[in-house]
């Protein structure tokens, strides 16, 4: 009662959306518009997986239905569209939806914006509809509309219910002023006395408690019932419960990061990754990261925008998650980049196991920019892979080619954004994307193949920068090169050329700024000795926010206009990102 008091106040359990980092029982943060209907879409899919994999025809484990209420709003965001598109496709029929329809937006009427049939468009996605026209008083129309719902087994369902908003309001109801305002306490008085509510401000009546009590008796019965089911099925079918157990605890298998590679498997000479190994792109070396983690994580499971054979997202050894294989752990999203990223939100909180990774182009990260920040706000550990991530993709052009995303998101909370240089800072990403389970990950992967550097570790990644070269004694360089990802080959190359001249010269991996920033100020100093100041960053992105590793004497080399459609060596050169631009810059320093 004393949250309900303290309504959008500081510190309270009723902020003013529900958050599920602030309030038990709330299993999303939503807010923006069709972001929760999309989670939903995720929890309802997270449902249908498990008991496919898990459930036996003697013994149903996994068996719930997920409910979701939306609004005139949510059904004007495309991302709506999109999940429902999913949804309907999926066949997610214990997915049942509640549409309150009660025609007013903040702007007034939907007279003015939104006059389609909604119910129509569903239909013609695949849901089976239904219409409660009295929304207000008719509890026995509702009940059974969930009803005919939980009928409907093959289908996700829409429940239409008509309503009035600020219902019981004399003079506000039907209108846009008590969509996100308070009624005033004229106003509240004036409904008080037209519903005939002659209670206390926030008393709740005996018989109301008694109504809603029973819903505990009845929680803790269903909960012994289930623990009696799942004892049994442990009994019977024990492979089964101990993976299960791990989706449902969160809790990673013994020894699972020795899964990730650490060599070129299909090159027999090749046992580490070296300079001797071929060189790849990193988008590559993600997908036998994804594929070896798959065979020993049971939640780890996912799949691409309509770009499988480009973002290299492909598990191997499982089929496609479809309407009648939901078993599977392949999620074909189509081209639908702001659902994908709400969807595997929902996938993520369902079960703290379940662990998702969606894929698109870097630059696209734009469209699902909203389910990202939610991700981060809600502690979803989803692993965001996304490729294609700089210039060096080449010849589509400046409209595929990322110039500000990455440090759009290094400026976001929460989240880490890792840009491994090849197959060793790859592996190492993964590792630290699979750990991470309260924050999620954006790893940036490249199309082009990149050598693999000597000095690089999957370990050294956790720590966010690190050294891979240095000449230097006493931890004192002439000059610090730092980069990432794709441009870190640049800078030690250079290297190796400016120590011909007797110059000291460290070289600095700095794979995710989030992760530096949080190692003790000691190592911090250890890989960028305040006392040295030539420093030049290269990396090809905007070089907002080096200026934090560079210093008031440092350089930036890097991309602060749109690209351009050409190879993508003959890119760098225009844009200065050679070994030869960052020698004379170095020089200067």
């Amino acid at each position: 009662m004393d949250d309900l008091k303290a309504f959008r106040q500081l510190g309270s359990g009723t902020p003013g959306h529900p958050e599920n980092f602030e309030t038990p029982g709330v299993e999303v943060t939503t807010g923006p518009l069709g972001q929760g209907f999309a989670n939903a879409v995720g929890l309802a899919f997270a449902e249908k997986h498990l008991a496919a994999r898990f459930n036996k025809t003697d013994l149903n484990i996994v068996d719930h239905y997920t409910y979701v209420i939306l609004g005139d709003g949510c059904q004007m965001e495309g991302i709506s569209n999109e999940a429902a598109s999913l949804a309907g496709h999926w066949g997610l029929g214990k997915l049942i939806a509640f549409y309150d329809d009660n025609h007013i937006s903040i702007d007034g009427s939907t007279d003015i914006t939104f006059t389609e049939d909604v119910l129509a468009r569903y239909e013609a996605l695949g849901w089976h509809t239904i219409w409660v026209k009295n929304g207000n008083t008719g509890y026995d129309d509702i009940r059974d509309a969930i009803r005919e719902a939980k009928a409907v087994k093959k289908k996700p369902t829409l429940i239409k219910v008509t309503t009035t908003i600020g219902f019981g309001s004399p003079n506000k109801a039907n209108t846009y002023s008590v969509h996100g305002s308070a009624l005033g306490s004229k106003e509240v008085e004036a409904t008080r006395s037209n519903l005939q509510w002659h209670h206390e401000p926030f008393h709740v009546p005996d018989e109301v408690k008694r109504h809603w009590s029973h819903h505990v008796d009845e929680g803790a019965s269903l909960e012994a019932e289930w623990n009696k089911k799942f004892a049994e099925y442990e009994k019977k079918y024990h492979q089964e419960a101990v993976e299960l157990k791990t989706v449902i605890s969160g809790e990673l298998p013994s020894g699972w990061d020795s899964a990730l590679p650490v060599s070129t498997i299909s090159e027999s000479y090749c046992h580490m990754y070296t300079p001797e190994c071929p060189p790849d792109a990193t988008r590559n070396l993600s997908q036998k990261c994804l594929n070896a983690l798959a065979k020993v994580i049971p939640g780890f499971l996912g799949g691409s925008a309509d770009l499988a054979t480009s973002n290299m997202t492909l598990l191997k050894m499982f089929g496609d998650f479809q309407r009648d294989t939901p078993e599977q752990r392949n999620i074909r999203f189509g081209v639908r980049e702001h659902a994908m990223g709400a969807i595997s939100n929902g996938i993520a909180v369902h079960s703290p196991g379940l662990i998702p990774y969606c894929a698109t182009f870097f630059v696209f990260t734009d469209y699902m920019r909203a389910a990202i920040r939610l991700s981060a706000l809600s502690e979803s550990g989803v692993v965001f892979v996304m490729t294609h991530d700089s210039i060096g993709l080449g010849e589509d052009g400046p409209t595929h080619q990322p110039i500000e995303q990455l440090f759009s998101l290094r400026a976001m909370p929460n989240i880490l954004s890792l840009r491994p240089a090849d197959g060793n800072e790859t592996s190492g990403a993964y590792k630290v994307a699979i750990l991470n389970r309260k924050r999620p990950s954006i790893l940036a992967l490249s199309r082009q193949k990149l050598p693999h550097l000597n000095g690089t570790s999957i370990d050294a990644v956790a720590k966010g920068g690190y050294i891979i070269s240095d000449n230097s004694s006493g931890n004192k360089p002439d000059l610090i090169l730092i980069s990432t990802g794709s441009e870190l080959e640049i800078a030690e190359k250079a290297a190796a050329e400016l120590r011909k001249d007797h110059r000291a010269v460290r070289v600095v991996s700095l794979v995710c700024w989030e992760l530096f920033e949080e190692q003790a100020e000691e190592y911090k100093e250890s890989v960028l000795p305040s006392e040295v100041t030539s420093r030049l960053s290269i990396e090809a992105g905007v070089t907002l926010g080096w200026e934090k590793y560079i210093g008031q004497k440092g350089k930036a080399i890097g991309v602060d206009r749109f690209g351009a459609s050409a190879p993508a060596g003959k890119i760098y050169k225009e844009l200065g990102l050679t070994v030869e631009n960052v020698i004379a810059i170095a020089k200067t320093l």
